[in-house]
């Protein structure tokens, strides 16, 4: 069921609608950290057979809830690994008192994977508090909700508010995303430190992996919000 990204970094795809109108698919991607603990970004449904794939790789450490939005199957992980620490921005706990959330995203990433994963919270979207990662071995970028890059489904009204959102076929924020934008400057000083990550690859929540053109599709991406 996994999907092998890169060296160290694993996918599972899995479907995923809004509102029974838009199929936006999800994404969960797991990364193998230097002591063979896994790290494991914006969990999906907790079925047997993602578990078993995920024991496959190694035991996970952590379970990390990449924005204020990703966080509907992270209980059911929690409960499922015990031991492994629950990650989240500062502001989950608010909208989620019932989740344990262990330990809280900050500027700069935890001292269990700074060696492997720079994080960059763009600020000014304070409904969303997206933290951007980059996993520097393999060049790969984790976007959750700030960009899609979707080019195919069956939905048509998908494909209908995709293209009015410019965003079908090609890495873009959609309307939503953009109408969560509250203050422009601070999402536009939020950037620099994500745009100079050395990107190879884009790994999106919702669409393709991206690995041809991805430095510049990115930074297009982003300076659209």
């Amino acid at each position: 069921m996994l999907q092998t990204v890169a060296t160290d970094v694993h996918s599972l795809t899995v479907s995923f609608e809004v509102g029974g109108l838009l199929d936006l698919g999800g994404r969960m991607t797991v990364i193998r950290l230097p002591d063979g603990g896994l790290w494991v970004h914006s969990p999906v449904r907790c079925t047997q057979e993602a578990r078993a794939a995920v024991d496959a790789l190694g035991p996970v450490r952590f379970l990390v809830a990449p924005n204020l939005m990703h966080h509907l199957q992270l209980g059911d992980w929690a409960r499922a690994y015990p031991e492994a620490k629950v990650v989240a921005p500062a502001g989950l706990k608010l909208k989620r008192p019932d989740l344990r959330i262990d330990r809280e995203l900050g500027d700069a990433p935890d001292a269990a994977w700074a060696g492997v994963i720079d994080q960059a919270l763009v600020r000014g979207m304070p409904q969303v508090d997206e933290f951007l990662f980059f996993h520097r071995p393999s060049g790969t970028v984790l976007v959750t909700d700030l960009a899609f890059n979707i080019h195919r489904t069956g939905s048509w009204t998908t494909r209908v508010y995709l293209k009015l959102c410019g965003a079908w076929g090609r890495l873009r924020p959609t309307l939503v995303t953009r109408h969560a934008v509250k203050d422009r400057a601070q999402v536009r000083a939020s950037l620099p430190p994500a745009l100079a990550w050395d990107t190879r690859r884009v790994v999106v929540c919702h669409g393709d992996v991206l690995e041809t053109g991805a430095k510049e599709a990115l930074r297009d991406a982003l300076e659209r919000l």
